[in-house]
């Protein structure tokens, strides 16, 4: 299955379960060890547990057998490996210490800005 189509499989078992700030990044030109990770906030340790389970049982229905699973003893903060896609999903105390958003999205190449821009970004 191709990223995007696994992608959008995660992201709709996410929402089933009410996430709350789910964020996409595409770290394919930081690492070859995974196209992207996902990242998305559960209130409580049996919310962020009850999102793993569905997406885990989301990825098994459409025939993809995760590498991992972490963390789900105490819920604060539960990692699903599916190769291609590293979901992450994180009680909000967890999510704002740790920063993973703003750790990859800091190590993203820069763009420059391109002859005729009028505001330096392109």
């Amino acid at each position: 299955m191709n990223t995007p189509d696994l992608q959008h499989i995660v992201i709709s078992a996410l929402e089933d379960i009410k996430a709350r700030d789910i964020e996409v990044i595409d770290t394919s030109c930081l690492t070859s060890q995974f196209e992207c990770i996902i990242v998305a906030s559960g209130d409580s340790g049996r919310q962020t547990r009850a999102l793993a389970r569905n997406v885990l049982d989301r990825v098994h229905e459409a025939g993809i057998k995760p590498l991992g699973i972490e963390g789900q003893g105490s819920g604060e903060w539960v990692l699903v490996d599916l190769g291609g896609i590293v979901v992450h999903i994180m009680q909000p105390a967890i999510r704002a210490y740790y920063r993973l958003e703003e750790l990859w999205t800091t190590a993203l190449p820069r763009r420059t800005a391109t002859a005729g821009s009028a505001t330096g970004t392109s």
